[in-house]
């Protein structure tokens, strides 16, 4: 496919946003602005003293002004509050050694870049927020200069915010400054702010800065077929929601960025990266090739991954970081106990048969239906597995609200959830993996999609194994989860017969889509007769924003009352389970076999101590020593079984409840 250049888009005003074809009238055109808000981060105090300078400019204008160090503000808690201020929000932000933030800036810079790449922000979350950038940096360092400067304003910009006037740049090396120094660098932009202030103020707006050529934007620095903006740095006329860089053709956004294309007529990096993970090779290259190429790994990379070797990898989950600052943990918690800030999420394998339409990814890790890449030894994967995931834990030192025992705990990783990304079960070492994880006293909980039932078959015991079961019949199968093998259905009935024949505690996890899969009553009850799992997970699915890969939308995501009527109905079909846990904040409820409810209370917590013991006595008598599920089965706390007020939140914990002055960020 060749991508065409469209008719260029007429630039919106940042600060503005239309409702559909609605005619706004100059009124309602009009922003009050009151004032500055600025925040500062500062290694030496140069930034502290701008930021003062810069408030005693506005004040003695007649504007308000409030200056702000950046490690006492949490963005998570108060950012999205800026989206309805009627001040204008200024960072003044030095780039210090190696192109990293000042130490006071590390939280607030960290948690901008996180929210940028997450799904569940998205590319309106500080939609009304008005902002402007100056950063502080020297040029003598090249490879480094501004970079934490660029980096926010591109961070707020993605995430929805309108810049007011074009970034600053300060440099310290006096012969290459632009104004001679950097105080009369600052006082330049100064001048330019203060006069977009008092614009914005009285109500005028100024158009485009003029460098924007018919709305085509293009960088008048390269040769014309390179295409090298992801984001337009000076003028004032762009929104990113209706971005004119990429008016519908080159340069499609995919997973909340614009990805730069070398030439207009290539195609979209999804597709691209489809052609480098599907081309056959000869067998002399399938032996060499890599499952991650550099294409890969720039975009894993962006989207907040640890990347191991050829073909793992690791990332911090939302709940660690929710734990680790007493603000709950995720349903794995509240079902069956596991600690979710010392939780490790990782894969051996980012390959999976599967291009499911709620894939977290947006398709852009590397399919495959048999393993043909390079192999890394199971030991470098789990050791580089824990040390990476040490370092992100290590870097919460120092943020708001995490608790230092807490902290302290999250760097001994007790769980394992393989279920990042991917298809974990077609690592040809699985097993051996399993077995590391266990001498270290790590449980595990190992997620597969149904498509490998020989490979099930031959896992060893782990903790708790899951089947995604996303749809009940071969159409709807088909439909969401979008097998890359032709017998797809012949090979989810088999692992599900598979599963029914392990000994230790099995779940199914179904996904409800609503308008796609949650009709099928009668078929769900079969196929749960077929592998008789002990426990199934219901849960809604999660949206995970707009991509070409695929056409879910917000109004495929269910209600949390519409998913407990789903699985009410379901239980009257299935007389040997009952509904045992929920948690409302993941959408998503428990549904246990009786067996695990005795003297009429549930047991679906887990005794990890014992299930170490039963799996090292396995090991030591060479297999011939089983254990089942119920051998080491816990009692489940009365708050986090079904019908309790407090729906499945631990009370241990704090409940922090966010504002929605934007966007509902509820989902796992």
């Amino acid at each position: 496919m060749t991508w065409k250049k469209r008719k260029p888009v007429k630039p919106v005003d940042s600060w503005l946003y239309k409702s559909g074809k609605k005619k706004i009238s100059e009124k309602e055109k009009v922003v009050s602005v009151v004032g500055l808000r600025i925040f500062y981060g500062s290694q030496t105090g140069t930034a502290k003293g701008f930021a003062r300078e810069l408030a005693d400019d506005v004040q003695n204008l007649g504007f308000q002004s409030e200056v702000i160090d950046m490690k006492d503000y949490d963005p998570e808690d108060r950012i999205s509050d800026e989206c309805t201020s009627k001040r204008i929000c200024v960072f003044l932000v030095a780039t210090y050694t190696d192109g990293k933030p000042p130490e006071s800036a590390d939280w607030f810079c960290k948690w901008l870049e996180e929210a940028s790449t997450d799904f569940r922000y998205g590319n309106t979350y500080l939609k009304g927020m008005r902002y402007a950038v100056f950063g502080l940096g020297n040029s003598v360092y090249a490879g480094h200069y501004n970079t934490v400067g660029k980096s926010v304003d591109k961070w707020l910009w993605m995430l929805g915010a309108a810049r007011v006037t074009s970034r600053g740049e300060g440099d310290c090396d006096v012969a290459a400054s632009r104004h001679g120094s950097l105080q009369a660098d600052f006082q330049a932009w100064r001048t330019r702010l203060v006069g977009r202030l008092q614009a914005l103020a009285q109500g005028r707006r100024r158009p485009c800065s003029g460098k924007c050529k018919k709305g085509s934007c293009k960088s008048t620095n390269r040769p014309e077929e390179l295409w090298t903006h992801v984001y337009h740095e000076s003028c004032i006329c762009v929104s990113y929601s209706k971005c004119h860089l990429w008016p519908g053709g080159v340069g499609r956004r995919q997973d909340r960025l614009c990805f730069v294309l070398q030439k207009p007529e290539e195609a979209s990096l999804g597709g691209r990266l489809a052609k480098l993970n599907g081309v056959r090779k000869t067998e002399e290259e399938e032996e060499e090739r890599e499952m991650l190429t550099p294409a890969l790994r720039e975009v894993l990379t962006k989207q907040g991954y640890k990347l191991i070797g050829s073909h793992s990898g690791v990332k911090l989950c939302r709940w660690t970081k929710s734990m680790l600052r007493g603000r709950g943990g995720c349903y794995k918690h509240t079902f069956y106990g596991i600690e979710s800030h010392r939780c490790m999420e990782t894969t051996p394998s980012l390959a999976c048969a599967n291009k499911c339409v709620f894939c977290w990814r947006h398709h852009t890790n590397p399919v495959g239906t048999e393993w043909r890449w390079k192999m890394d030894p199971a030991e470098k994967i789990l050791k580089e597995s824990v040390e990476n995931h040490q370092n992100m834990i290590r870097q919460f030192r120092g943020v708001p609200g995490v608790w230092p025992a807490r902290l302290e705990e999250g760097l001994a990783v007790k769980h394992c959830a393989l279920s990042l990304v991917g298809e974990p079960i077609m690592y040809p070492e699985i097993n051996a993996f399993l077995r590391l994880l266990h001498q270290r006293q790590i449980s595990s909980f190992l997620v597969t999609n149904a498509q490998f039932p020989d490979e099930i078959r031959n896992l060893l015991p782990v903790t708790q194994l899951y089947v995604s079961v996303d749809a009940s019949t071969r159409d709807s199968l088909k439909k969401i989860d979008r097998p890359l093998f032709k017998d797809f259905w012949e090979r989810f009935l088999d692992s599900l017969q598979a599963l029914g024949e392990k000994k230790q505690r099995t779940v199914y996890r179904l996904t409800l889509v609503k308008a796609w899969n949650v009709d099928e009553m009668m078929a769900y009850a079969e196929l749960i007769a077929l592998g008789q799992p002990e426990f199934i997970e219901v849960k809604g699915v999660t949206y995970c924003g707009e991509s070409s890969a695929s056409s879910l939308t917000m109004a495929n995501v269910p209600w949390h009352e519409e998913v407990i009527h789903f699985v009410q109905q379901l239980a009257r079909l299935l007389p040997d389970y009952g509904i045992a846990c929920e948690h409302e904040h993941s959408n998503c409820l428990l549904l246990a076999h009786h067996k695990f409810k005795v003297e009429g209370e549930w047991w679906t917590w887990i005794d990890y101590r014992r299930f170490q013991e039963l799996v090292q006595q396995y090991e030591e008598s060479g297999g011939t020593r089983t254990f089942s599920s119920l051998d080491y089965m816990a009692k489940t706390p009365s708050w986090a079984v079904f019908g309790a007020q407090e729906r499945g939140f631990n009370p241990s914990d704090k409940r922090f409840q966010k504002k929605k002055t934007t966007k509902d960020l509820s989902g796992c």
